[in-house]
């Protein structure tokens, strides 16, 4: 065993063991898809006097998080995106009516006189979490109402910040009235933190009048307090200074809240009465609600899935590469430990389209195994008296740069999904991009170790025919036996690519696409029935009950899927009960509300987002490779882009935002395919520049198909696996992935090739340069060359 494969023996374990003990402690956040909830986007909008940017945003989110905390939601969280739009996820919430009412009102911010301790019970309990207010003067015991005074018809009881009941007079002042408040920090005078409030010109005041009343009392007295109240909750109750004389009041400018604060407690009540004085409306703009069976069976669903599918394809390469195969197999199960630590160890949330893309990398990550194979079957057909790890060692060597290119481009594929794309789309960019790195090291680092730790043993050297890398495999024998003229006239494939696409384009304008509602806006709601209720049984209902618009179909096993334009959620809850009267207890297994104004902007961005892949991977094949083969591997994604749209068109299937997400996938299988058999092409072409490039190109794809077939067929049994068993919600995303890998297999060799050919023609570029050698100086590069076997010391007699 060399240095390096120990280094990289010791490396393996040493992540494994990492690895196994972060799946083994640490659990993964699942997406609301997955364990069920609601998702609710809210938009910000403008008004005549208040700008929805990014600062009013933040505030109303903390008005928000009051208010939704006062639920009894379990871990709901509440995060910003973009400038002006609000994220809010409720886990286990089934019926949102009640959160979306909550989440709609505008803040309600008020000012109120303490009119004493209170005798009855407060209304609201504390919630514990707010700001601390002032605590001293520390209330007097004895102080207490007027006896002969009743509490104001108008007032209210609620709890103080140390849950102290309080009788409340009526609102004097509202939020409107805030003009700013600030948290500062006072170090000169020592009173530490305070919130500072400026009120407008008539609230001004109204402040003054309310503090000059209660400054009447003395101090200790609760009535000294005032009450500042946000969604009849008191967020602090102040005392006013002893300083101030009765009738005098505070001035706007000179008002000052005091007390132990620490710097966040003071920041959160400036923000809390600031986010009150400026009430930022919101508009539901995207609500999904997921019942928690429909997580529960996509989990099983995929997790069986990603068995079955890993089962066939470490079989299938323990066929095709025997021990190496095998190994190469073990390699796989330990880059499934990978990635899943990986996306444990970083937080990741898996979402339903993150765990097809986990299912999907497994299938994926065998192409580097089956590049490096090939490469050393290639070395050792050439050259059958060298040493079987002088040829693995090659095998590595020289399918680095498609390993690095093609993986490369899946990786550009997951950056624009994530940056892109909106909601569970990004989880699946996410699970893709560590997918692909988490197979590299397995590929080049723990394959490699196995094998070389297996080349080197007696056994495997003297019997060539267990290791499976000394003999060619059967498909390239026969490929090489009938040496087919593929590209002796390359016009007549680009002619079969073309009646392809005109098929494709026909379906889309015959058929036209059906858009999901996450492109045109509406609302998808499925129902689960305790009777089986037919579709038009189910039309007819809601027709009766109003809902004539409402677009019936089967969903699942029996489920009811209903799509409508504008509802809201009480008409959700009126259609759900019509459709109980006929099929009983009816339970909402998703639902799916989109605005018009989103569902343009997320079909702009899908737009968008295909335009912005087109250029980015034209740029990076431009800068890697010629031009020529760049616009040659562009044109063929494109063409596998039409096809899968088409063959959707054709099909009925919706495009919805999990299409997409398979679209931008396919785009990068298309290119890695292509840059395999290109950068075969541009080594051939440098080392026999004066040979024809169809005569290259033919070399090139017949060296290549094995690693084609071979790595489409382990990502084909991943994907049918996942179209059988992966159900309704992830069907759609198998199908298009399972076409677009087979028309992206076609079109990498008979689209881009001939394309690259016929471009070449007209091209005044010269071929590309030969490889460099290693070493300074011919003989020491010819001797370098020659010294392939790293236990060969380079002497020579």
């Amino acid at each position: 065993m060399t240095r390096a494969t120990a280094v990289r023996a010791v490396l393996a374990v040493a992540v494994l063991l990492v690895s196994v003990y972060i799946s083994l402690t640490m659990s993964p956040r699942l997406g609301l898809d997955l364990q069920g909830g609601t998702r609710i986007v809210l938009q910000a909008r403008d008004t005549a006097t208040v700008e929805a940017d990014r600062e009013t945003t933040d505030r109303t989110l903390e008005v928000l998080r009051q208010r939704i905390d006062s639920l009894g939601v379990s871990e709901p969280t509440l995060t910003r995106s973009g400038e002006d739009r609000i994220i809010v996820e409720l886990p286990d919430v089934q019926d949102p009516r009640q959160a979306a009412e909550v989440i709609g009102r505008t803040a309600q911010l008020t000012f109120h006189a303490v009119e004493g301790p209170a005798v009855e019970e407060p209304d609201e309990k504390p919630s514990g979490s707010g700001p601390a207010a002032d605590p001293s003067p520390t209330p007097n015991p004895s102080s207490t109402a007027d006896p002969g005074s009743t509490a104001d018809p108008d007032g209210l009881t609620l709890s103080d910040e140390q849950g102290r009941a309080l009788a409340l007079g009526p609102a004097r002042l509202s939020g409107a009235g805030v003009e700013d408040a600030t948290a500062g920090f006072d170090a000169q005078g020592g009173a530490g933190w305070s919130v500072s409030l400026e009120f407008r010109k008539d609230a001004g005041q109204d402040w003054k009048r309310l503090t000059g009343e209660a400054a009447c009392h003395p101090a200790g007295d609760d009535r000294r307090r005032v009450a500042i109240v946000l969604d009849e909750k008191v967020i602090s109750s102040p005392q006013v200074d002893p300083s101030v004389g009765c009738k005098a009041g505070l001035p706007s400018g000179a008002t000052q809240i005091t007390g132990s604060f620490s710097a966040d407690e003071a920041r959160d009540l400036a923000l809390l009465i600031k986010g009150g004085a400026l009430p930022v409306p919101v508009e539901i703009v995207e609500q999904r609600t997921v019942g928690p069976t429909l997580g529960a069976a996509a989990i099983d669903a995929s997790a069986r899935a990603a068995l079955i599918g890993a089962a066939a394809t470490a079989l299938f390469i323990t066929v095709v590469y025997r021990l190496f195969g095998a190994l190469a197999a073990v390699a796989l199960g330990a880059y499934g430990v990978i990635s899943y630590a990986a996306l444990v160890a970083l937080g990741v949330t898996l979402t339903l389209p993150g765990l097809a893309g986990f299912v999907l990398a497994i299938g994926m990550a065998v192409d580097a195994n089956v590049l490096v194979f090939e490469r050393a079957r290639e070395e050792c057909a050439e050259r059958p008296k060298r040493s079987l790890r002088s040829a693995l060692t090659t095998g590595f060597t020289k399918a680095w740069s498609a390993v690095a290119d093609s993986n490369a481009t899946t990786l550009i594929a997951a950056g624009l999904l994530f940056f892109l794309g909106s909601g569970p789309v990004k989880g699946f960019g996410v699970t893709l991009a560590i997918g692909v790195i988490a197979s590299m090291f397995s590929a080049l680092v723990i394959a490699r170790a196995l094998t070389e730790i297996a080349a080197s043993t007696r056994f495997v050297s003297d019997y060539r025919s267990v290791n499976g890398i000394a003999r060619p495999g059967a498909v390239r024998t026969w490929l090489v036996r009938k040496d087919p003229q593929l590209f002796r006239k390359p016009v007549r494939w680009l002619v079969v690519s073309v009646a392809l696409v005109a098929v494709a384009v026909a379906g889309i304008v015959v058929r036209g696409v059906d858009l999901g509602v996450e492109f045109t806006g509406g609302r998808l709601v499925e129902y689960s029935t305790s009777r089986p209720v037919d579709v038009e049984t189910a039309r007819d209902t809601l027709a009766a009950a109003g809902f004539g618009d409402a677009e019936v179909t089967t969903a699942g096993d029996g489920d009811l899927s209903v799509r409508t334009g504008k509802l809201d959620n009480d008409g959700e809850h009126a259609l759900r009960t019509a459709l109980a009267e006929e099929g009983g207890e009816t339970t909402k297994v998703r639902d799916e509300l989109i605005g018009p104004s989103l569902g343009d902007e997320l079909r702009r961005n899908a737009l968008i987002a295909l335009g912005v892949a087109v250029a980015v991977q034209l740029a990076y094949l431009a800068v890697r490779f010629r031009w020529t083969f760049a616009v040659a591997s562009v044109g063929a994604m494109v063409h596998d882009v039409i096809l899968v749209v088409g063959a959707f068109a054709w099909l009925g299937r919706p495009v919805d935002g999990i299409f997409l997400a398979a679209l931008l996938t396919v785009i990068g299988y298309s290119v890695n395919d292509s840059v395999v058999v290109f950068d075969r092409v541009r080594e051939l072409w440098g080392a026999n520049r004066r040979t024809p490039l169809d005569t290259i190109a033919r070399r090139a794809v017949l060296q290549t198909v094995p690693r084609t077939v071979n790595t489409g067929m382990g990502a084909l049994f991943i994907l049918a696996a996942l179209a059988v068993l992966g159900g309704d919600s992830l069907a759609d995303f198998a199908l298009a992935l399972l076409i677009g890998i087979c028309v992206g297999t076609w079109s990498s060799v008979f689209t881009a090739v001939p394309g690259a050919i016929l471009l070449e023609r007209n091209a005044k570029t010269p071929p590309p340069a030969p490889g460099k050698r290693k070493g300074k100086g011919s003989a020491r590069g010819r001797q370098g060359a020659s010294r392939l076997d790293p236990l060969d010391n380079g002497a020579r007699v």
